[in-house]
């Protein structure tokens, strides 16, 4: 097995560094158009990054079994060494934008991921505000371990771009250098991947690399003040309320689908799917056509907009 540091575990004194640095700069330096901080929400964000440790914890166990399966079973081979380590930091990061950008479309695995974007501020402890339901990551890394990554690289990788993405959740930096921010994902592309105004909504799912969004159309560049937090909503520090509600939504929305093709639509669409209404023609119910109408809340499919 890779020795490989434990990243996430030698970056938390960082982690809580650049948050006392960045409360006292909004204190001293308070910017009236940002955000800041509240305490209830920040008590929030740290309350359901706690509670992500003890239910990742839980995950890794089903997660690495298939993972060791599926390494045991591929005849690749891929040596951690001085050289591959990058190349697989690449990759990981390149599997990464598919996972995210899947969690926004896909509304039975953002439901999972809106924990992440249900704060109305923007500020270091947003980065710890993890869902507890991350059961729903692992499948878009299986190529990786079919490719002889191990499964301890893989994890490496990833706390690796989980610590990166920490600093680009803040006000208070406003533009990095040009060819940073052209490259790397910024403060300022993650603001706007965290906006929920129509021409901001499902833009820049990149982890380390901003280049993704660059190549497969999904960036948008920071212009006007955003607005953060949810198309709707949930007004709740209930730490349960908040890991769950959008799962309570499915559940709400399935009993009250008029058919299968409906029920498929509000777990497997967009999560602002809903189905047209009936057409006044139609002899009944089963027989009337199903027609899309615009997403209503949660996240919209990228290319499509709502307002907030």
């Amino acid at each position: 097995m890779p020795n490989l540091p434990d990243v996430v575990l030698w970056s938390i004194p960082a982690f809580v560094l650049l948050t006392v640095v960045e409360v006292v700069s909004c204190r001293l330096h308070p910017d009236e158009d940002a955000e800041g901080y509240e305490a209830k929400d920040a008590a929030t964000s740290v309350g359901m990054g706690l509670g992500s440790l003890v239910f990742d914890f839980l995950w890794k166990i089903p997660i690495v079994a298939v993972y060791t399966a599926v390494y045991e079973l591929t005849p690749l081979r891929v040596p951690v060494l001085w050289w591959t380590v990058p190349l697989m930091l690449l990759a990981q990061d390149f599997f990464y934008y598919w996972s995210h950008r899947g969690h926004h479309v896909i509304r039975i695995l953002w439901a999972c991921h809106v924990v992440h974007h249900s704060s109305r501020k923007f500020n270091f402890t947003t980065a710890l505000r993890q869902p507890w339901t991350s059961l729903t990551v692992w499948p878009f890394y299986l190529p990786l371990i079919a490719a002889g990554v191990h499964p301890a690289a893989l994890a490496f990788c990833s706390s690796a771009n989980l610590v990166y993405q920490f600093w680009i959740h803040t006000e208070r930096i406003d533009k990095m250098p040009r060819w940073f921010e052209f490259v790397l994902n910024t403060p300022s592309h993650h603001r706007v991947h965290h906006a929920s105004q129509g021409g901001y909504l499902d833009r820049n799912f990149g982890g380390i690399l901003i280049v993704w969004d660059r190549l497969f159309g999904s960036f948008v560049a920071e212009t006007t003040r955003p607005v953060y937090g949810l198309t709707k909503n949930i007004d709740t520090y209930n730490l349960l309320k908040v890991a769950t509600h959008e799962y309570v939504s499915i559940a709400k929305d399935l009993r009250a689908a008029r058919d299968w093709r409906e029920r498929a639509g509000r777990v497997f669409r967009g999560p602002g799917w809903g189905p047209g209404p009936v057409r006044a023609e139609a002899a009944s119910p089963a027989a009337s056509p199903v027609v899309e109408s615009a997403p209503v809340g949660g996240s919209a499919p990228v290319g499509e907009s709502t307002s907030a």
